[in-house]
């Protein structure tokens, strides 16, 4: 390539461009097929439950109260496990809501 002519160098360099779009087409194609694929396997899988327990998130990110889902307000709450709503009712110096008394259902706090 060293020995070619300028207008050669352009044209190897075009078709070398032109080779790399194609090459791009398919790979848009496939992943159009997997996305696809992706979204019918994602329809066909149950949702998953409900969480049971929320951390409510105030200003600074800070927690608030930890809920049941029964306040539940994906706004202003995270869905959190069992074990994280006891541990900030326990040791996370995080209040119960007064309204859904988690740490009823949790048998914390009594």
């Amino acid at each position: 390539m060293s020995d070619s002519t300028p207008e050669e160098r352009l044209a190897m360099l075009r078709f070398h461009r032109r080779v790399q779009l194609q090459q791009l087409a398919q790979t848009d194609e496939w992943i159009a097929i997997w996305e696809q694929r992706a979204a019918e396997h994602a329809r066909r899988r149950p949702p998953p439950p409900d969480p049971d327990w929320a951390l409510e998130i105030g200003k600074g990110a800070l927690p608030v109260w930890v809920h049941t889902t029964e306040c539940w307000n994906s706004f202003f709450m995270h869905a959190i496990s069992r074990e994280q709503a006891i541990e900030a009712l326990t040791r996370g110096g995080v209040p119960p809501c007064i309204l859904c008394r988690p740490e009823r259902e949790l048998g914390v706090l009594d």
